[in-house]
Protein backbone atom coordinates (compact mmCIF):
# COMPACT_ATOMS: atom_id res chain seq x y z
CA UNK A 1 0.00 0.00 0.00
CA UNK A 2 1.75 3.44 -0.91
CA UNK A 3 0.94 6.63 0.90
CA UNK A 4 -0.86 8.13 -1.98
CA UNK A 5 -3.31 5.36 -2.40
CA UNK A 6 -7.08 6.60 -1.29
CA UNK A 7 -10.60 5.34 -1.25
CA UNK A 8 -14.31 7.36 -1.76
CA UNK A 9 -15.77 8.37 1.40
CA UNK A 10 -18.77 6.20 -0.09
CA UNK A 11 -17.09 2.70 0.75
CA UNK A 12 -16.42 4.33 4.35
CA UNK A 13 -20.62 5.27 4.35
CA UNK A 14 -20.58 1.80 3.61
CA UNK A 15 -18.80 0.46 6.33
CA UNK A 16 -20.77 2.46 9.06
CA UNK A 17 -24.28 2.13 8.11
CA UNK A 18 -25.08 0.10 11.13
CA UNK A 19 -24.05 2.81 13.19
CA UNK A 20 -26.10 5.86 11.74
CA UNK A 21 -28.31 6.02 14.39
CA UNK A 22 -25.55 6.14 17.21
CA UNK A 23 -23.93 9.30 16.82
CA UNK A 24 -20.92 8.55 19.85
CA UNK A 25 -19.98 4.97 18.81
CA UNK A 26 -20.10 6.24 15.21
CA UNK A 27 -17.67 9.32 15.88
CA UNK A 28 -15.10 6.87 18.40
CA UNK A 29 -14.72 4.25 15.58
CA UNK A 30 -13.72 7.19 12.96
CA UNK A 31 -11.98 8.66 15.60
CA UNK A 32 -9.78 5.42 15.76
CA UNK A 33 -9.36 4.87 12.25
CA UNK A 34 -8.53 8.67 11.79
CA UNK A 35 -11.12 9.66 10.01
CA UNK A 36 -12.81 12.81 9.99
CA UNK A 37 -16.34 12.61 10.73
CA UNK A 38 -17.14 15.56 8.25
CA UNK A 39 -15.87 13.76 5.63
CA UNK A 40 -19.29 11.37 5.78
CA UNK A 41 -21.33 14.63 4.44
CA UNK A 42 -19.01 15.33 1.57
CA UNK A 43 -19.55 12.88 -1.19
CA UNK A 44 -16.79 13.92 -3.36
CA UNK A 45 -14.15 13.67 -0.42
CA UNK A 46 -11.56 10.85 0.25
CA UNK A 47 -9.87 8.84 2.56
CA UNK A 48 -6.33 7.00 3.00
CA UNK A 49 -6.31 3.69 2.52
CA UNK A 50 -4.90 2.50 5.40
CA UNK A 51 -7.59 4.83 7.14
CA UNK A 52 -9.89 2.63 5.15
CA UNK A 53 -8.16 -0.48 6.06
CA UNK A 54 -7.90 0.06 10.14
CA UNK A 55 -12.12 0.94 9.65
CA UNK A 56 -12.58 -2.55 8.21
CA UNK A 57 -11.30 -3.90 10.82
CA UNK A 58 -12.55 -1.65 13.61
CA UNK A 59 -16.10 -2.20 12.69
CA UNK A 60 -15.45 -5.69 12.34
CA UNK A 61 -14.53 -5.96 16.08
CA UNK A 62 -17.15 -3.56 16.70
CA UNK A 63 -19.98 -5.17 14.82
CA UNK A 64 -18.86 -8.89 14.60
CA UNK A 65 -19.75 -9.13 11.30
CA UNK A 66 -17.79 -9.21 8.52
CA UNK A 67 -20.41 -7.86 6.32
CA UNK A 68 -20.70 -4.98 8.64
CA UNK A 69 -24.80 -5.80 8.79
CA UNK A 70 -26.10 -4.86 6.32
CA UNK A 71 -27.43 -8.59 6.06
CA UNK A 72 -30.47 -9.49 8.44
CA UNK A 73 -27.72 -12.53 9.25
CA UNK A 74 -24.48 -11.39 8.45
CA UNK A 75 -21.12 -12.79 8.25
CA UNK A 76 -19.75 -13.54 11.31
CA UNK A 77 -15.72 -13.10 12.06
CA UNK A 78 -13.42 -15.98 10.90
CA UNK A 79 -16.54 -16.99 8.20
CA UNK A 80 -14.62 -14.70 5.35
CA UNK A 81 -11.35 -16.89 5.98
CA UNK A 82 -13.41 -20.08 5.77
CA UNK A 83 -14.91 -19.64 2.66
CA UNK A 84 -11.06 -18.20 1.12
CA UNK A 85 -9.63 -21.85 2.23
CA UNK A 86 -12.42 -24.13 0.27
CA UNK A 87 -11.81 -21.66 -2.72
CA UNK A 88 -7.76 -22.38 -2.93
CA UNK A 89 -8.99 -25.97 -3.56
CA UNK A 90 -10.78 -25.40 -6.62
CA UNK A 91 -9.03 -26.39 -10.02
CA UNK A 92 -11.26 -23.35 -12.54
CA UNK A 93 -11.96 -19.81 -11.55
CA UNK A 94 -15.54 -21.02 -12.59
CA UNK A 95 -15.90 -23.98 -9.84
CA UNK A 96 -14.35 -21.45 -7.01
CA UNK A 97 -16.86 -18.91 -8.20
CA UNK A 98 -19.94 -21.34 -8.10
CA UNK A 99 -18.64 -22.38 -4.57
CA UNK A 100 -18.28 -19.00 -3.25
CA UNK A 101 -21.73 -18.37 -4.31
CA UNK A 102 -23.01 -21.15 -2.32
CA UNK A 103 -20.31 -20.64 0.78
CA UNK A 104 -21.79 -16.83 1.09
CA UNK A 105 -25.20 -18.21 0.91
CA UNK A 106 -24.47 -20.59 4.12
CA UNK A 107 -24.53 -16.81 5.83
CA UNK A 108 -26.23 -14.24 4.46
CA UNK A 109 -29.97 -14.32 4.16
CA UNK A 110 -30.70 -11.39 2.24
CA UNK A 111 -28.50 -11.65 -0.55
CA UNK A 112 -27.95 -14.44 -2.80
CA UNK A 113 -26.22 -14.58 -6.01
CA UNK A 114 -26.34 -16.53 -9.15
CA UNK A 115 -23.39 -17.58 -11.89
CA UNK A 116 -24.93 -18.07 -15.48
CA UNK A 117 -22.88 -18.60 -18.56
CA UNK A 118 -24.46 -17.74 -22.08
CA UNK A 119 -21.89 -18.58 -24.72
CA UNK A 120 -19.19 -15.95 -24.39
CA UNK A 121 -20.52 -14.09 -21.52
CA UNK A 122 -20.44 -14.98 -17.75
CA UNK A 123 -23.20 -13.23 -15.59
CA UNK A 124 -23.47 -12.76 -12.24
CA UNK A 125 -27.04 -11.93 -10.86
CA UNK A 126 -27.69 -11.15 -7.12
CA UNK A 127 -31.29 -11.22 -5.55
CA UNK A 128 -31.46 -9.42 -2.60
CA UNK A 129 -34.09 -8.54 -0.13
CA UNK A 130 -32.29 -6.24 2.27
CA UNK A 131 -34.10 -4.27 5.49
CA UNK A 132 -34.28 -1.10 3.86
CA UNK A 133 -33.13 0.80 0.55
CA UNK A 134 -29.58 2.09 1.81
CA UNK A 135 -28.59 -1.49 3.50
CA UNK A 136 -29.67 -2.68 -0.18
CA UNK A 137 -27.83 -0.43 -2.48
CA UNK A 138 -24.65 -1.17 0.13
CA UNK A 139 -25.07 -4.42 0.62
CA UNK A 140 -25.31 -5.62 -3.02
CA UNK A 141 -22.27 -3.45 -4.11
CA UNK A 142 -20.19 -4.97 -1.44
CA UNK A 143 -21.41 -7.93 -2.30
CA UNK A 144 -20.04 -7.49 -5.37
CA UNK A 145 -17.02 -5.80 -4.88
CA UNK A 146 -15.76 -8.93 -2.53
CA UNK A 147 -17.17 -11.38 -5.61
CA UNK A 148 -15.21 -9.75 -8.38
CA UNK A 149 -11.93 -8.85 -6.06
CA UNK A 150 -11.65 -12.14 -4.80
CA UNK A 151 -12.19 -13.75 -8.53
CA UNK A 152 -9.05 -11.26 -9.36
CA UNK A 153 -7.11 -12.99 -6.56
CA UNK A 154 -7.71 -16.59 -7.17
CA UNK A 155 -6.97 -16.03 -10.99
CA UNK A 156 -3.98 -13.55 -10.05
CA UNK A 157 -4.82 -11.24 -12.77
CA UNK A 158 -7.21 -8.25 -13.35
CA UNK A 159 -10.78 -9.22 -14.74
CA UNK A 160 -12.37 -6.32 -17.06
CA UNK A 161 -16.11 -5.99 -16.16
CA UNK A 162 -18.01 -5.66 -19.47
CA UNK A 163 -21.65 -4.34 -17.76
CA UNK A 164 -22.37 -3.83 -14.58
CA UNK A 165 -26.50 -2.91 -13.41
CA UNK A 166 -27.77 -1.92 -10.18
CA UNK A 167 -31.19 -1.69 -8.91
CA UNK A 168 -30.73 1.21 -6.77
CA UNK A 169 -29.68 4.87 -7.96
CA UNK A 170 -26.71 6.63 -7.05
CA UNK A 171 -24.33 9.46 -7.79
CA UNK A 172 -21.44 8.73 -9.76
CA UNK A 173 -17.93 8.50 -8.27
CA UNK A 174 -14.49 8.29 -10.00
CA UNK A 175 -14.14 5.32 -8.85
CA UNK A 176 -16.80 3.75 -10.71
CA UNK A 177 -15.13 3.12 -13.84
CA UNK A 178 -12.41 1.50 -12.04
CA UNK A 179 -14.55 -0.55 -9.94
CA UNK A 180 -17.47 -1.46 -12.40
CA UNK A 181 -16.21 -0.21 -16.04
CA UNK A 182 -17.93 2.33 -18.73
CA UNK A 183 -20.65 0.27 -19.03
CA UNK A 184 -22.43 0.84 -15.80
CA UNK A 185 -26.06 1.58 -15.29
CA UNK A 186 -27.93 2.96 -11.85
CA UNK A 187 -31.68 2.11 -11.50
CA UNK A 188 -31.97 -0.56 -13.74
CA UNK A 189 -34.19 -3.33 -13.83
CA UNK A 190 -32.15 -5.98 -12.12
CA UNK A 191 -28.41 -6.19 -10.38
CA UNK A 192 -26.30 -7.68 -12.56
CA UNK A 193 -22.42 -7.96 -13.74
CA UNK A 194 -21.14 -9.53 -16.69
CA UNK A 195 -17.94 -10.55 -17.92
CA UNK A 196 -16.30 -12.78 -20.89
CA UNK A 197 -16.82 -16.49 -19.93
CA UNK A 198 -13.06 -17.15 -20.91
CA UNK A 199 -11.79 -15.89 -17.51
CA UNK A 200 -14.01 -18.48 -15.70
CA UNK A 201 -11.76 -21.15 -17.78
CA UNK A 202 -8.68 -19.99 -16.22
CA UNK A 203 -7.02 -22.01 -13.13
CA UNK A 204 -7.12 -21.05 -9.66
CA UNK A 205 -3.42 -20.30 -9.14
CA UNK A 206 -3.36 -19.31 -4.62
CA UNK A 207 -2.42 -21.37 -2.56
CA UNK A 208 -2.52 -22.14 1.29
CA UNK A 209 1.20 -20.07 1.41
CA UNK A 210 -0.61 -16.95 -0.78
CA UNK A 211 -3.90 -17.07 1.17
CA UNK A 212 -2.01 -16.55 4.91
CA UNK A 213 -0.37 -13.66 3.28
CA UNK A 214 -3.19 -12.30 2.11
CA UNK A 215 -5.36 -12.78 5.22
CA UNK A 216 -2.81 -10.88 6.92
CA UNK A 217 -2.98 -8.15 4.67
CA UNK A 218 -5.14 -5.26 4.99
CA UNK A 219 -8.60 -5.74 3.89
CA UNK A 220 -8.62 -2.32 1.60
CA UNK A 221 -6.54 -4.63 -0.51
CA UNK A 222 -9.82 -6.37 -2.73
CA UNK A 223 -11.13 -2.59 -3.08
CA UNK A 224 -7.98 -1.50 -4.64
CA UNK A 225 -5.92 -3.97 -5.85
CA UNK A 226 -7.20 -4.81 -9.18
CA UNK A 227 -9.21 -1.22 -9.30
CA UNK A 228 -5.93 1.07 -8.32
CA UNK A 229 -6.12 4.64 -9.58
CA UNK A 230 -2.43 4.92 -9.40
CA UNK A 231 -1.21 1.70 -10.57
CA UNK A 232 0.41 1.39 -13.67
CA UNK A 233 -2.44 0.13 -15.78
CA UNK A 234 -4.48 2.69 -14.70
CA UNK A 235 -1.87 4.77 -16.28
CA UNK A 236 -1.41 3.23 -19.21
CA UNK A 237 -5.22 3.35 -19.40
CA UNK A 238 -5.91 7.10 -19.06
CA UNK A 239 -2.83 7.84 -21.37
CA UNK A 240 -4.81 6.23 -24.02
CA UNK A 241 -8.20 7.82 -22.84
CA UNK A 242 -6.71 11.32 -23.60
CA UNK A 243 -5.29 10.17 -27.42
CA UNK A 244 -6.80 9.44 -30.61
CA UNK A 245 -6.35 5.59 -31.63
CA UNK A 246 -4.25 6.85 -34.37
CA UNK A 247 -2.07 8.54 -31.45
CA UNK A 248 -1.83 5.84 -29.35
CA UNK A 249 1.78 4.58 -28.37
CA UNK A 250 3.07 1.24 -28.67
CA UNK A 251 4.58 -0.86 -25.16
CA UNK A 252 7.90 0.30 -26.03
CA UNK A 253 6.74 4.16 -26.90
CA UNK A 254 5.25 3.96 -23.75
CA UNK A 255 7.90 2.43 -21.64
CA UNK A 256 10.26 5.17 -23.30
CA UNK A 257 7.36 7.72 -22.14
CA UNK A 258 7.51 6.56 -18.12
CA UNK A 259 11.79 6.26 -18.19
CA UNK A 260 11.50 2.37 -17.66
CA UNK A 261 12.48 -0.38 -20.54
CA UNK A 262 9.49 -2.55 -22.04
CA UNK A 263 10.74 -5.54 -20.19
CA UNK A 264 10.05 -4.06 -16.96
CA UNK A 265 6.43 -2.68 -18.56
CA UNK A 266 5.27 -6.18 -19.39
CA UNK A 267 6.60 -7.29 -15.71
CA UNK A 268 4.69 -4.44 -13.73
CA UNK A 269 1.70 -5.04 -15.85
CA UNK A 270 1.50 -8.56 -15.53
CA UNK A 271 1.88 -8.09 -11.55
CA UNK A 272 -1.39 -6.06 -11.85
CA UNK A 273 -3.15 -8.81 -13.63
CA UNK A 274 -2.94 -7.33 -17.74
CA UNK A 275 -1.26 -6.59 -20.49
CA UNK A 276 -0.56 -3.59 -22.60
CA UNK A 277 -2.99 -5.42 -25.45
CA UNK A 278 -5.44 -6.25 -23.04
CA UNK A 279 -5.72 -2.72 -21.67
CA UNK A 280 -5.68 -1.46 -25.31
CA UNK A 281 -8.86 -3.46 -25.63
CA UNK A 282 -10.40 -2.23 -22.57
CA UNK A 283 -10.18 1.31 -23.91
CA UNK A 284 -11.47 0.38 -27.28
CA UNK A 285 -13.99 -1.13 -25.53
CA UNK A 286 -15.11 1.75 -22.94
CA UNK A 287 -14.99 4.07 -25.88
CA UNK A 288 -16.91 2.53 -27.85
CA UNK A 289 -20.09 1.85 -25.37
CA UNK A 290 -19.64 5.44 -23.99
CA UNK A 291 -19.95 7.03 -27.66
CA UNK A 292 -23.11 4.71 -28.33
CA UNK A 293 -24.38 6.08 -24.81
CA UNK A 294 -23.94 9.22 -25.07
CA UNK A 295 -23.17 10.42 -28.58
CA UNK A 296 -25.09 10.66 -31.99
CA UNK A 297 -21.81 9.65 -33.66
CA UNK A 298 -23.01 7.22 -36.89
CA UNK A 299 -21.72 3.44 -36.23
CA UNK A 300 -19.16 4.05 -39.39
CA UNK A 301 -17.91 6.96 -36.94
CA UNK A 302 -17.67 5.18 -33.93
CA UNK A 303 -15.72 2.13 -35.64
CA UNK A 304 -13.11 5.07 -37.39
CA UNK A 305 -12.66 7.16 -33.37
CA UNK A 306 -11.89 3.19 -31.76
CA UNK A 307 -9.49 1.80 -34.46
CA UNK A 308 -11.51 -0.42 -36.91
CA UNK A 309 -11.03 0.07 -40.26
CA UNK A 310 -14.35 -1.69 -40.98
CA UNK A 311 -17.84 -0.94 -39.41
CA UNK A 312 -18.37 -4.87 -40.01
CA UNK A 313 -15.61 -5.13 -38.02
CA UNK A 314 -16.64 -2.87 -35.57
CA UNK A 315 -20.02 -4.87 -35.50
CA UNK A 316 -18.39 -8.16 -34.97
CA UNK A 317 -15.81 -7.12 -31.98
CA UNK A 318 -19.16 -5.47 -30.58
CA UNK A 319 -21.39 -8.07 -29.94
CA UNK A 320 -18.41 -10.03 -29.02
CA UNK A 321 -18.23 -7.52 -26.36
CA UNK A 322 -21.88 -7.28 -25.25
CA UNK A 323 -23.70 -9.81 -27.14
CA UNK A 324 -26.05 -7.42 -28.71
CA UNK A 325 -25.36 -5.49 -32.11
CA UNK A 326 -23.92 -1.71 -31.57
CA UNK A 327 -27.27 -0.42 -32.99
CA UNK A 328 -29.41 -2.09 -30.37
CA UNK A 329 -27.12 -1.28 -27.63
CA UNK A 330 -27.31 2.32 -28.65
CA UNK A 331 -31.90 2.14 -28.87
CA UNK A 332 -31.50 1.10 -25.12
CA UNK A 333 -29.91 4.22 -24.29
CA UNK A 334 -31.01 6.22 -26.89
CA UNK A 335 -34.27 5.83 -28.12
CA UNK A 336 -35.14 7.01 -31.54
CA UNK A 337 -37.18 10.87 -30.97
Amino acid sequence: MREKDSVAVYFVQVMVHALRTQPERLAAVLAEAGIDPALLGQPEARVPASAFAALWLIQIRELRDEFFQLDSHGLPPGAFALICRGLIQEPTLEKALRQCLANFGLFLRDFRGSLSVRGKRAVLSLDSHPCDEAAGRFGEETFLVLMISLLCWLGGRRIPIDRADFRYPRLSLSDDALLWGPNLTFGAERTEIEFASRFLRLPVVQDLASLKVFLRSAPQWLVIRFRNQHGLATQVYQRLRRSHYSQWPTLEAFASEAGISPSTLRRRLEREGVSYQEIKDEVRRGMAVELLRQSRASIGEIAERTGFQEPSAFHRAFKKWTGESPGRYRARYQPAS
